[in-house]
């Protein structure tokens, strides 16, 4: 499982996860950012791990830089979000 000791290497991960995730995917497919989450919370045999509920603040503040950037969209039941609030899904930006 991944440490928040050092919150910008943490933030840097979680930004690299979810580019990650999101190349895996068809374009304009989506990924929820618990999945983020659970993939940078899984333990380093690859099983899950209940810590991931400790990773979404990391995973939030990442979504918001990104955000800032252009790097991602965010989206709702198919309804574009102009910021994080609420329920989500995390798309691919403009800048990817």
């Amino acid at each position: 499982m991944m440490e928040r000791s050092d919150p910008a290497l943490a933030t840097r991960v979680a930004r690299e996860t979810m580019l990650a995730l999101l190349a895996g995917r068809a374009p304009g497919a989506t990924v929820c950012p618990s999945e983020v989450a659970r993939t940078l919370g899984a333990e380093s045999d690859g099983t899950a791990s209940s810590g991931w509920r400790d990773m979404m603040p990391v995973v939030h503040a990442a979504v918001d830089q990104m955000m800032a950037e252009g790097l991602i969209r965010l989206s709702w039941k198919g309804k574009s979000l102009k910021k994080r609030a609420g329920p989500y899904r995390i798309g691919r930006g403009k800048r990817e």
